[in-house]
């Protein structure tokens, strides 16, 4: 959407019907794409070091729409602009991260960007989907969950994936009762708090339903924000193909 509005033409790429699945490494097939005469890639793949491997072969632009568990920068910048947006500053914004940090690119672009602008981050949730703290910037800091939503300025939630940690006899009942974002939560947040979520969201699971639609939560404009800021970096990179 982003690129249409733009007035640019959208290739869209599927792995599963390209060469990729003749054995072509993801190097020839993006060199091939930008032999065709694209101006931009936008990729997202497993590989934590796809974008350190591959930038340095690729001449046109390339954007990172996820790499690995370690990043997802647009959505990084969407989630600031939507914090901007709200409050008129980052610097010493109280912004509370609950739910599966271990796995999440948006957690790990939120850690970078909170010591870039001054943001005092908290993260929460079950501890065997907690990062490892020394590998974290000193002023990241864990806390209870509950405990802390009443301190914070906002509360991002991260959609939980119950496949991935039946090993550890995680259920959507026990985490939704003692780290979903529920009514009597919400309510206790500061009056001018906001609730965020990347999604895709599970409700009832990680959010309930009322809290989805109620006047705090900045989902839909998040996701409407992510518009405006892949256009921005359209843009900017497009102008400096020029320049």
């Amino acid at each position: 959407m982003a690129a249409k509005l733009l007035g640019m033409d959208v290739i869209n790429f599927t792995p599963e019907n390209s060469s990729l699945k003749k054995g072509e490494t993801l190097y020839d097939t993006l060199k091939t794409i930008e032999s065709l005469g694209v101006d931009t890639i936008i990729l997202r793949h497993s590989d934590d070091q796809v974008f350190e491997q591959l930038a340095p072969k690729i001449k046109c632009s390339m954007i990172n729409a996820g790499a690995g568990k370690n990043e997802h920068p647009t959505q990084g910048l969407l989630d600031l602009f939507t914090l901007y947006n709200e409050f008129q500053t980052l610097q010493g914004l109280k912004l509370l991260i609950c739910g599966d940090i271990k796995h999440s690119r948006v957690a790990g672009s939120m850690i970078v960007a909170a010591e870039k602008f001054g943001i005092d981050l908290t993260l929460c949730g079950p501890d065997e989907l907690m990062p490892d703290p020394a590998k974290l910037p000193t002023s990241v800091k864990f806390a209870d969950f509950d405990e802390m939503i009443p301190k914070v300025d906002a509360v991002m939630i991260l959609r939980i994936q119950l496949e991935r940690h039946e090993s550890f006899g995680l259920s959507a009942e026990s985490y939704f009762k003692d780290f979903g974002m529920n009514e009597e939560r919400m309510n206790k947040m500061k009056e001018k708090s906001i609730i965020m979520h990347p999604g895709p969201f599970n409700r009832n699971i990680e959010i309930a339903d009322a809290v989805v639609e109620s006047p705090r939560s900045r989902i839909f404009s998040q996701v409407e924000n992510g518009v405006y800021m892949r256009m921005s970096i359209l843009d900017w990179l497009l102008k400096g193909e020029e320049q």
